[in-house]
């Protein structure tokens, strides 16, 4: 039996109830949320036990993980395929912080393989909406060191070593593992990660659940995964006003900003792997040989590696963001 041909893969969104989550993950990006609290919708995945599933098309129902097993390098890249076999290197999301996430760090790749036989956690965050006076937490506001750490953290006062940025719409922050952060009140994100759902939570803002339970904190765990040197400035600075510009590259992914228009073609013949692209804001149509597909706010997109080349016709005008593997 011949299998279907490749094209550009929409997936169900693995929807994710967060006891910080609100409502914008349906009224701004379209999602299908059921509740108040949903928190992230997981855009691309292949955790195990919340892999991605095509939702249209020949190839509707059919998980990620064995979209790669069938296609392999066809899909996601000759080189991508030799480094990571089945495994699909990236996470993309969607956040909705209606309250403060957690104070957490994610290990880098050598405590992840040893500690969780996983990869660690690099990330970057672009912000696709703010409320007004809205901030988050990326770093240390001074040179510290573990000794330092501790002794803030068991006087209760933590919060005066951490870096906290005021933000809007369209900044990005890169977030290399071992680098304290939060997700602030009022922001709606898009979070570009490597494969991993390993997170140390630090401080939870003495929150607890409907049972009244506190979160689990794995404050031991998080000392060997922090890096606590001081590298500021922690918001990127690109160039706003350019239709198409790089926002961040580092070993596990890059990510570009395009700012839609008028029709565009998009060539990947050089590109190394499989491209997702993350429509967040505009609709219209993107088009590939052999056929066509409508976007809105809200899409994402994979376009397999063995497609050359795509256009985006918008029909209102389009921002997206376009990731791929290095």
């Amino acid at each position: 039996m011949n299998k279907p041909g490749l094209y550009p893969l929409k997936f169900n969104p693995v929807l994710k109830d967060k006891i910080w989550g609100g409502q914008k993950l349906k009224s701004v990006l379209h999602k299908p949320a059921k509740s108040n609290h949903c928190g992230e919708s997981w855009e691309i995945s292949g955790v195990p036990g919340d892999v991605s599933v095509v939702a249209s098309g020949p190839l509707a129902g059919t998980p990620l993980t064995q979209l790669i097993k069938t296609y392999k390098e066809a899909l996601v890249g000759e080189s991508v395929y030799r480094k990571f076999g089945a495994n699909f290197p990236l996470l993309i999301k969607f956040i909705d912080a209606n309250q403060d996430l957690s104070i957490q760090v994610h290990p880098n790749d050598a405590l992840a393989a040893k500690r969780h036989n996983s990869f660690g956690k690099t990330e970057m965050w672009y912000v696709v909406d703010a409320d007004k006076g809205a901030s988050l937490i990326s770093g240390f506001c001074k040179p510290t060191h573990k000794e330092e750490y501790l002794s803030h953290f068991n006087s209760g006062k933590l919060m005066d070593l951490l870096n906290r940025e005021p933000v809007q719409k369209d900044d990005v922050f890169f977030l290399p593992a071992g680098r304290v952060h939060t997700i602030g009140k009022g922001l709606l994100i898009a979070e570009i990660q490597q494969t991993s759902d390993i997170t140390y939570r630090i401080y939870d803002f003495d929150r607890v659940d409907a049972q009244g339970n506190s979160r689990e904190l794995h404050v031991e765990e998080a000392l060997d995964a922090i890096d606590f040197s001081y590298n500021p400035p922690y918001k990127t600075t690109y160039n706003r006003n350019l239709p198409e510009v790089q926002l961040q590259t580092c070993q596990y992914f890059t990510t570009n900003r395009l700012v839609v228009t008028h029709q565009l073609v998009r060539t990947y013949s050089t590109c190394p792997s499989f491209v997702v692209l993350m429509c967040l804001h505009g609709n219209g149509s993107l088009h590939w040989q052999g056929g066509q597909v409508p976007y809105k706010t809200g899409d994402t997109l994979l376009v397999p590696a063995q497609l050359e080349q795509i256009k985006l016709q918008p029909e209102k005008p389009s921002q997206w963001l376009e990731v791929y593997v290095p």
